[in-house]
């Protein structure tokens, strides 16, 4: 597990310092990530991990990828350091989901990603499997110090498989690129080293080990001193059992002073395994521990599990507390619109009732007054026929007569006066008869007929004018009167052709001349203003076709 705590001050630098390279941290998930920094360099490993999973929440909200990237590496980091390898394994794999492997900005984030899921994955044993994750980390670093210290773990790995030769490879390849004297150069000897001697029994590796000791001690290198002393114990195990006592105990103690408890247990273990006189007293220490140990890892882990479970309840409860929002709001928004329609529909109905109920009115008053002047001609032609006919047949008789019948005269202006006041309570009593509405079409149209000019009907059957409203066969008479009116006073006509035509639920008619058609100055009067207005009025259209010289076709369409 050393091999990441060794590398994670270098890694907090670059995250730090990564801000000024990728834009710096936006909106809230920036105070919750550095609230998470503050937190891992206290030790309070728990609040940390809060943070860091309240920062990737508020950046996936923000569209803050980089952030999310950030939060999941830290989060991995903090795993792996409790030992949770398969937790550190699976959060780093997902923070990979969110990088670009094409942008060069985010190789640095995507080496530490996969040097992370390597080290778990070796921490599990699985060594063959974390190889391919120490290449990524490789081919990603950007940093050549950082290059050094994956490259370094994937020796350590190699070893771990038992790829000595490779590993052996790679670690001096290493150390070329060291200076002497350096704590890393002390760490990648002593590597070095190790392997060889598991690679061979012979090898001597104790001046090597030495060296590396030596280097550490005069830096003030503890951690790098508990590994010397480590490598120490493991060659003099079987050698020399005393000396390998003793750089246990110098492990134990070094170990003690920088408060790493793996290296503490593997020092005890060594002491319990020597068979010394304190071995008994080691195993209590041991197993004390140990246990210690276990209790605080799985505490770390439940309380991981715990406040991403909290985490991720409240994520679940603020979705559906937006998924019950949104429902509201819809249901508001369908309500709305119901009450809208229902009011639109309302107007709609108002107003369609009201203008139904205003042209209905017109209608009963147009009705009432062409009654009143049907009653009106009615009663003239009474008055003229009983009235007028009458005195000047009784005048042309005392004009013309002989002698002068005073008697008959009296009778018959008697007579008369009695059917002078009887004619309104005829016009009461009588129904007026009226002309068959073809006819008075047929009277309408042959009324401009003369010698020079002909005038033919078609169509023009009483049948089918009966379920035709009065009102279109009122506008129809108005319009072809007009139009008959236009051609003799304009068009120079000789022949006029009508033709009325019933199908689909439509009225078409027909009107042909060969006159000279309508002159330009003419296209626009009144008179054909009305016309077509009369038409649309009905609902129909009216088409002029205008071939001056030629003649005038006009086609109407009213929809029944």
């Amino acid at each position: 597990m050393r091999k990441l705590i060794l590398f994670l001050f270098s890694i907090l630098a670059i995250f730090s310092c990564s801000d000024k390279k990728h834009g710096k941290l936006k909106g809230e998930s920036r105070n919750y990530y550095l609230k998470a920094l503050s937190f891992y360099n206290l030790g309070m490993y728990d609040s940390s991990f809060v943070y860091l999973e309240l920062a990737k929440e508020q950046a996936f909200k923000e569209g803050d990828n980089l952030t999310v990237v950030r939060s999941l590496i830290l989060i991995g980091i903090n795993e792996y350091d409790q030992g949770d390898f398969f937790g550190a394994q699976e959060t780093s794999l997902k923070s990979i989901e969110f990088l670009e492997k094409s942008n060069l900005k985010q190789d640095t984030l995507l080496s530490f990603a996969y040097n992370t899921i390597a080290n778990s994955t070796d921490e599990m044993k699985q060594y063959n499997k974390a190889i391919p994750y120490y290449h990524q980390a490789i081919k990603y670093s950007t940093n050549p110090e950082n290059t050094l210290m994956y490259k370094n773990n994937l020796a350590v790995c190699l070893r771990n498989a038992k790829r000595y030769a490779e590993s052996i490879k790679l670690s001096e390849e290493i150390l070329s690129k060291v200076p002497s004297g350096t704590t890393d150069y002390a760490k990648f000897l002593n590597n070095l080293a190790k392997t060889k001697w598991i690679a061979d029994n012979s090898y001597n590796p104790v001046p090597d080990y030495h060296k590396a000791l030596t280097i550490r001690t005069s830096q003030k290198d503890r951690w790098g001193q508990n590994s010397s002393y480590a490598s120490l114990a493991k060659y003099y195990d079987h050698r020399k059992p005393d000396s390998s006592i003793y750089y246990l105990h110098k492990q134990y103690e070094i170990a003690t002073e920088i408060n790493s408890a793996d290296d503490k247990l593997n020092a005890l273990r060594g002491l319990i395994q020597s068979n010394s006189s304190n071995s008994q007293r080691y195993l209590s220490t041991y197993l004390a521990l140990n246990d210690s140990i276990q209790q605080a890892r799985a505490a770390a882990k439940n309380q991981f599990a715990l406040i991403r479970y909290e985490v991720e309840k409240n994520k679940a409860d603020n979705l559906r507390l937006e998924k019950e929002n949104a429902e509201k709001q819809n249901r508001l928004v369908r309500q709305r619109a119901i009450t809208g329609a229902s009011i639109f529909l309302l107007l709609l109905a108002v107003g369609g009732g009201t203008l139904w109920y205003k042209r209905r009115k017109q209608r009963l008053e147009l009705e009432a007054q062409n009654r009143v002047k049907e009653t009106q001609l009615h009663l003239s032609k009474k008055i003229h026929d009983v009235v007028a006919n009458g005195i000047y047949r009784v005048m042309s008789e005392i004009e013309h007569g002989d002698e002068v019948d005073r008697d008959g005269v009296l009778d018959k202006l008697e007579n008369m006066y009695h059917q002078s006041r009887d004619i309104s309570h005829d016009v009461e009593q009588k129904t007026i008869t009226e002309t068959p509405y073809n006819e008075q079409l047929a009277s309408l149209l042959k009324s401009f007929a003369a010698d020079h000019r002909k005038v033919l009907i078609a169509g023009n059957d009483a049948e089918q004018w009966d379920e035709i409203s009065k009102r279109i066969k009122d506008e129809v008479k108005h319009v072809l009167q007009e139009l008959m009116v236009n051609m003799k006073k304009h068009s120079q006509a000789e022949q006029v052709v009508v033709r009325f035509e019933i199908t689909d639920q439509e009225l078409k008619i027909f009107y042909k001349d060969n006159g000279v058609g309508i002159p330009q100055e003419k296209s626009n009067g009144k008179g054909l203003a009305n016309t077509v207005s009369r038409i649309e009025s009905l609902g129909g259209k009216i088409t002029f076709v205008n071939e001056p010289g030629k003649g005038l076709n006009i086609t109407t369409v009213i929809p029944l």
